[in-house]
C-alpha cells in the first residue's frame, strides 16, 4: 500500500511537470522552464509528506544513488549518444575533451581546497580531512546543464556552442564519477603521497579509454549481427536487442569498475552511424522514439527527484545537531562559481590559441582560422556550469561524522545553480549578445526525414505511417518528389491506393525501388536528380560532406581535420560494418534537401533585394510582391 502511494505521488508529479512543459511552450513562456517547475513541485510534496504522519511514504521517497544510476541514468546517456550530432561534437572533440578533463579537474581540486580553508578556520564547528573536501569537489565538479541545453534548443543556438556545453556535460559526468572512485579508494590509506597522484591519474586514463574501447566495440558487434542476420523482418525482435546490448554495454562496464556512462556513451554513437541503416524501417522508429521517450521521463523525475528529497533526505549522525550548516552551502556555491570561472576562461584562451596558431601553421592554411570560442561562448560556458543529480548520487556514498552535512550541502547548491543559473539563462543570452535562430542546413540530429510536403494541407507529410484505405497492414514510405515536381499534385506517394506506383516513382532505377527492409516497408528514397553527384562528393558514413559545409565558416578545415577518418570509414568500416548503400543514399538525399533549401533561400533574398531597390527607385512607393515559402517554412 506505501509503495503504491509513493508511486502514485511520483506519476501524478511527473503528469505536473509534463502538462506545464506543454503549457510553457504552447505560450511560448520562456522565463519559466519545466526543470524549474519540476524542482519546487517537488519540494512542494516533501515537504507535505516531511510534515505527514505517514513515515513509510518518506523513506521510500528517499533519494537513492542505486536508482539513480541503474535506473533513471542510462536512457539519458543513451539516447544522448544515439541522437547526438557526430559531425559538430567530433569536430569540436579537442576543445570537449579539455573542459572535460583539465576542467573538472580544475574544479574539483579548486573546489575541495577552498571547503578545506573554510573546515580549518573552525567555523560552524565543522572539522573536515583534506581527503574528504577532495571528494566532496568531486561529487559536486559533475554539471548537468539540462536546462540550459533545453532553452539552447528553443532558441536555436549555435550548433557549435550547443555541441560543446552538450559533450562536456556527458564526459564530464563520467570523469567526476572516476575522480570520485579513485579518491574513494586512496581514502582507505588515510595518507596521500604524490606517487597516489600519478597512481590515480593512471587508472582514470586507463578506466576512461577501456569504457571507450568498450562500447564502440559493443556497438560494431550489435551492427554485425543486424547485418548478417535477418532480424529486420522481425522488427519487434530486433528493436528489443538494440535495446539490451546497449543496456549489457553499460552494466557490463560498470561490474568491471569502468565507466559506464562513457561505454554506454560511445555505444550510441556507434549504433546510430553504424547499425541504423541496416535496421528495419520500423526499428529505426522505434528505437528513435522509445530512447527519446525513456530520456524524458528519466529528466523529469530526477528533478522531481531533488525537490523531494530535500525534505526527505534522513538525519545527520548526531540527532542534537543540525544536517544544514547554512555557511557551508554558502562557501560552496561561491567556490563553485569562482572553480567554473577559472576553468572556462583560462582553458578557452589556450583552445583559441592552439586553433588560431597551432592547427593554423600546422595545417598550413592561407588564412588565419576564426577563434572557435569568442567572449560570447565562454560566458555560456561559464552561465552552464550548473551542478546535477550525478553529484547528489555520489554524495549518498560519503561516510563518516560529516556525511550529512556534506550530502545537505551539495543538494542545495544543485538546487541554487539551477533555479539561478538555469532561470536566468534566457535574459543572459539577451544581455552578450549570442546569436539564436541558427538555420542548421544539416537539419536536426534526426535521421528519419520528414515528408517534403510539411504542410500539405491534406495531410500528407506528417510524418507518420500512410496505410491504404482498405485497413491493410501495408505501410506506404513517403516518398520525396523531384524538386521540379507539383507541389500538390496526386502522385504524392510511392504506391497509390490501388497498388499502382506513381509515374516518377516507377522512373526511378530498380535498385532503389527494391531496398526493402521488411514487413512491407520501404526505404525512402532518393531524388534522382542530384543522388549520383551527391553520393560519390558524399560517401556516407559520419557525415562526411556535412563536416565539408557547415561549421561557422570552418567547412574546409573541418574537412582536413577528419579526412583521414573519413576516407578510412568510407573505404573499409561502412563496408564491414554496415548497409554502406543505404547510409550513403540517406546522405546524398540529405545533402540535395541541403543544397535544395539553400537555392530557395538565396531566391528569395534576391527577391527581397529587388524589391528593395525597386521601392527605392519609385520614391518610397512600397511594392508588395507575393514569395513563395520553402519547405521548411521560410
Amino acid at each position: 500500500m506505501y509503495s503504491s502511494w509513493s508511486l502514485f505521488i511520483v506519476c501524478m508529479l511527473l503528469i505536473l511537470s509534463l502538462w506545464t512543459s506543454y503549457y510553457l511552450q504552447i505560450k511560448r513562456i520562456r522565463a519559466v522552464h519545466e526543470t524549474v517547475v519540476s524542482i519546487f513541485a517537488g519540494m512542494f510534496v516533501g515537504l507535505l509528506v516531511r510534515i505527514g504522519p505517514a513515515s513509510m511514504i518518506r523513506d521510500m521517497l528517499t533519494f537513492k544513488h542505486t536508482l539513480f544510476f541503474n535506473l533513471l541514468l542510462p536512457p539519458i546517456i543513451l539516447n544522448s549518444g544515439y541522437e547526438l550530432r557526430q559531425d559538430y561534437f567530433f569536430r569540436n572533440f579537442g576543445a570537449i575533451l579539455t573542459f572535460a578533463f583539465v576542467g573538472t579537474f580544475i574544479s574539483a581540486v579548486g573546489l575541495g581546497l577552498l571547503v578545506y580553508v573554510y573546515s580549518v578556520l573552525g567555523l560552524e564547528s565543522l572539522h573536515l580531512t583534506l581527503l574528504e573536501c577532495l571528494l566532496f569537489g568531486s561529487a559536486l565538479s559533475a554539471t548537468d546543464p539540462v536546462t540550459i541545453l533545453a532553452i539552447f534548443q528553443q532558441y536555436k543556438v549555435d550548433p557549435t556552442l550547443y555541441s560543446i556545453i552538450f559533450g562536456e556535460s556527458l564526459l564530464n559526468d563520467a570523469v567526476s564519477i572516476v575522480l570520485y572512485e579513485t579518491l574513494s579508494h586512496l581514502k582507505k590509506s588515510e595518507e596521500i603521497y604524490t606517487s597516489h597522484f600519478f597512481h590515480g591519474v593512471g587508472i582514470f586514463l586507463l578506466s576512461f579509454s577501456t569504457s571507450m574501447a568498450m562500447g564502440v566495440a559493443f556497438g560494431l558487434a550489435c551492427s554485425l549481427v543486424l547485418k548478417h542476420s535477418s532480424l529486420n523482418l522481425f522488427s519487434r525482435i530486433e528493436s528489443c536487442l538494440i535495446a539490451l546490448i546497449a543496456y549489457t554495454c553499460y552494466f557490463f562496464s560498470n561490474g568491471l569498475g569502468m565507466s559506464g556512462i562513457v561505454s554506454l556513451l560511445f555505444c550510441g554513437i556507434t549504433l546510430k552511424h553504424y547499425a541504423y541503416h541496416t535496421m528495419s524501417v520500423r526499428t529505426q522508429r522505434t528505437t528513435k522514439y522509445l530512447f527519446a521517450t525513456l530520456a524524458q521521463l528519466s529528466e523529469n523525475f530526477i528533478f522531481i527527484y531533488l525537490g523531494l528529497n530535500l525534505f526527505t533526505l534522513p538525519a545527520a549522525a548526531d540527532p542534537s545537531q543540525s544536517s544544514v550548516k547554512p555557511l557551508l552551502i554558502l562557501v560552496s556555491t561561491l567556490a563553485v562559481v569562482a572553480t567554473r570561472y577559472a576553468a572556462v576562461f583560462p582553458l578557452s584562451k589556450v583552445i583559441n590559441f592552439s586553433y588560431t596558431r597551432i592547427i593554423h601553421r600546422g595545417m598550413r592554411l592561407q588564412t588565419p582560422r576564426e577563434e572557435p570560442l569568442p567572449y560570447q561562448y565562454q560566458m555560456m560556458l561559464f552561465w552552464a556550469g550548473l551542478r546535477g543529480a550525478v553529484g547528489v548520487a555520489l554524495a549518498a556514498g560519503f561516510t563518516g561524522a560529516n556525511a550529512g552535512y556534506l550530502r545537505t550541502t551539495v543538494l542545495a547548491v544543485v538546487l541554487l545553480t539551477v533555479v539561478v543559473f538555469g532561470g536566468t539563462t534566457a535574459r543572459m543570452m539577451e544581455i552578450i549578445g549570442i546569436r539564436t535562430g541558427v538555420e542548421d542546413d544539416q537539419g536536426s540530429s534526426d535521421d528519419e526525414e520528414e515528408p517534403y510536403f510539411a504542410n500539405s494541407p491534406v495531410g500528407i507529410g506528417n510524418g507518420k505511417d500512410y496505410r491504404d484505405r482498405d485497413g491493410g497492414g501495408a505501410v506506404l514510405s513517403p516518398v520525396y518528389p523531384p524538386p521540379n515536381a507539383n507541389p500538390f499534385s496526386h502522385h504524392v506517394q510511392s504506391t497509390s491506393f490501388d497498388g499502382t506506383q506513381s509515374p516518377w516513382m516507377a522512373s526511378l532505377p530498380s535498385s532503389s525501388r527494391s531496398s526493402e527492409s521488411g514487413e512491407g516497408e520501404v526505404f525512402p528514397l532518393a531524388p534522382t536528380a542530384n543522388a549520383g553527384a551527391s553520393t560519390s562528393s558524399l560517401g556516407g558514413g559520419g557525415g562526411g560532406a556535412a563536416r565539408q559545409n557547415s561549421g561557422g565558416g570552418r567547412g574546409a578545415e573541418g574537412q582536413q581535420e577528419g579526412k583521414w577518418f573519413h576516407d578510412l570509414d568510407q573505404r573499409y568500416l561502412l563496408p564491414l560494418f554496415s548497409n554502406a548503400t543505404a547510409s550513403r543514399t540517406f546522405h546524398a538525399r540529405k545533402q540535395a534537401r541541403k543544397t535544395r533549401h539553400t537555392q530557395q533561400r538565396e531566391q528569395l533574398a534576391q527577391q527581397q533585394h529587388h524589391d528593395d531597390a525597386l521601392s527605392d527607385a519609385e520614391g518610397g512607393t512600397h511594392v508588395w510582391r507575393s514569395a513563395s515559402t520553402t519547405p521548411d517554412g521560410h
